[in-house]
């Protein structure tokens, strides 16, 4: 059973986020699912399971300090485009893609996408090989 249905960010330029999530979560086997029109957009596999919104109060859109949103990625290599795809279209580098050593076979890539959100891709598969 899945703990969250879904988490959301907030954009302060639709179009550039939607751009750039359909490259980075394209990584991830991810497509865009819907668009609410001016407001936002859905990305997920088979269910909608990531909103970028612009917020509902009319506020611009914050970072929120402390916060990560991290993806589970197929495998290491989708970790290394998605970090790659990233930082091409303007997203700033919060963690090169690699091992990390709080679980066995961990493997992570830590970047901030063109709002300042703090996003983040893992996988846990053994016997993997790497380009980082």
């Amino acid at each position: 059973m899945a703990v969250f249905t879904h988490v959301t960010v907030g954009t302060n330029d639709l179009r550039k986020a939607r751009a750039f999530y359909d490259e980075v979560l394209g990584q991830f086997g991810m497509q865009r699912l819907a668009d609410l029109g001016d407001n936002g957009s859905i990305w997920g596999i088979d269910t909608p399971s990531f909103f970028v919104l612009k917020p509902a109060n009319g506020q611009p859109a914050s970072v929120g300090n402390g916060v990560t949103v991290s993806f589970q990625a197929p495998d290491r290599a989708s970790i290394d485009a998605a970090h790659l795809s990233a930082l091409a279209l303007g997203g700033k580098d919060e963690g090169r893609p690699g091992a990390r050593d709080w679980k066995a076979h961990a493997y992570a890539a830590y970047f901030r996408d063109l709002d300042g959100n703090k996003i983040a891709a893992y996988c846990f598969n053994a016997n993997q090989g790497n380009s980082a």
